[in-house]
């Protein structure tokens, strides 16, 4: 799927950082931080339009967020995109990096009376596969 394609699905208006945003979050091929995904833009937008785009392909699941902890936040295309169940992310402690699982699934758990789960999400830590190697 194309970026153009995604942003027509969510009717979303096509611009070139909108487009440029999903390209390299697509491109990826592990999750990526605000500032790797601008540093990776291409183009002269200012930080208002790329911070603009950004929060709207948040705000209309395009992308999603994956909190490692209070410092380090990483953003992967949405399942809605991908057609992907929900799965787990595995973040290296070594590299930073964070991964998809697509074959760790998350699990759903039997919740109280009165509670009703919104969001489950999984993340792991560990070493990767390339720092362990390395090592």
């Amino acid at each position: 799927m194309k970026s153009i394609e995604i942003l027509n699905n969510h009717k979303l208006k096509r611009t070139s950082c909108r487009e440029g945003i999903i390209d390299i979050v697509m491109e990826a091929n592990q999750a990526l931080s605000e500032n790797e995904i601008r540093e990776r833009l291409a183009g002269n937008y200012d930080r208002t339009t790329f911070y603009r785009s950004f929060k709207t392909l948040v705000e209309h699941q395009i992308i999603h967020k994956i909190v490692v902890d209070n410092q380090v936040v990483k953003y992967a295309l949405d399942n809605q995109v991908t057609h992907k169940s929900a799965h787990a992310h595995f973040y290296c402690n070594t590299c930073n990096t964070v991964k998809c699982m697509d074959d760790i699934p998350v699990q759903h758990y039997n919740l109280p009376d009165g509670y009703a789960e919104e969001e489950t999400e999984v993340l792991i830590k560990g070493t990767c596969s390339v720092c362990k190697d390395q090592a």
